[in-house]
């Protein structure tokens, strides 16, 4: 089978390449100009089965046609697109002009669940971004050798009904708690700049807060953590970081669970209440 991998920024598409590779995949790349690492295109050279295209953000015809091509009939988003580009850096092309204009809402959500329906009327089926990296996936429960303090614990509880409220609204999925008030909020900016305004504003002792949507999509806009998670935390005096138990990706997996105990902080999978019908989120 030959995988499309539509790749962002970050190393999540590098990860995906790898499993790609280690499953027997060919895999056929589209970097999103100006937002896939530069490293990506030597890292797909070294796959005799990769092909590698650049192609600018926006361009939704030019990358239907480079994957059915080299018959691609599954593909994955892997890596963030700075929602600040989609909104004010992307030309669309003819095909995707055609997909904004029947949005009533034009939020990230929308637009990529619209081009996934794209992708779907040309044969080419956008599948669950987390399925190639599951052992990445957030245990729940304390990761980190040190648990969360009383007080962390009562912030963590406090801000997990802001940041389902504000991720049920798809605002964003991270948000900055101390003393069981509300620091910041995420918006466009990322996760790493709203834990660096929250280390402005509110000194250290922040806790951090990222959750998925209520009924999260795990094909795109999966909440991502990492290495530059912790050091972003490190240096805003943040202590402690709760992400949704199989929901959430850590790209550096134990890596980043050695940072955060360098650093003192703890982690924690937070295990989605049970749904009705017995569903867990």
């Amino acid at each position: 089978m030959r995988l499309g991998l539509i790749a962002g920024n970050g190393t999540f598409p590098f990860l995906v390449l790898d499993a790609a590779r280690r499953l027997g995949h060919a895999v056929t790349i589209i970097a999103v100009d100006n937002e896939a690492s530069p490293d990506l295109e030597p890292a797909a050279a070294r796959e005799p089965r990769a092909e590698f295209h650049r192609v600018p953000l926006g361009h939704l015809g030019r990358a239907i046609e480079l994957m059915r091509a080299s018959g691609v009939t599954r593909a994955v988003m892997a890596g963030q697109v700075k929602h600040t580009s989609i909104f004010s850096g992307a030309v669309p092309d003819r095909l995707l002009l055609s997909v904004l204009l029947k949005l009533r809402s034009k939020n990230t959500d929308a637009i990529i669940s619209a081009v996934a329906d794209v992708l779907r009327d040309h044969g080419i089926e956008l599948v669950d971004s987390t399925s190639y990296l599951t052992p990445l996936l957030a245990r729940a429960g304390v990761l980190t050798l040190r648990p969360p303090t009383d007080e962390e614990r009562e912030d963590f509880a406090f801000g997990y009904r802001m940041a389902d409220a504000i991720a049920g609204l798809d605002i964003g999925q991270t948000i900055a708690v101390k003393s069981a008030a509300v620091v910041a909020v995420e918006a466009m900016e990322g996760t790493d700049a709203v834990i660096a305004r929250a280390g402005a504003l509110a000194g250290p002792g922040v806790r951090i807060v990222k959750v998925a949507k209520p009924n999260q999509d795990m094909r795109f806009d999966v909440p991502v953590v990492g290495v530059a998670t912790i050091e972003a935390m490190r240096a805003a005096g943040a202590t402690a970081l709760s992400v949704d138990a199989g929901r959430a990706l850590l790209l550096d997996g134990d890596e980043a669970i050695r940072a955060a105990d360098a650093a003192g902080m703890c982690i924690v999978g937070r295990a989605r209440e049970a749904q009705p019908g017995g569903r867990r989120e």
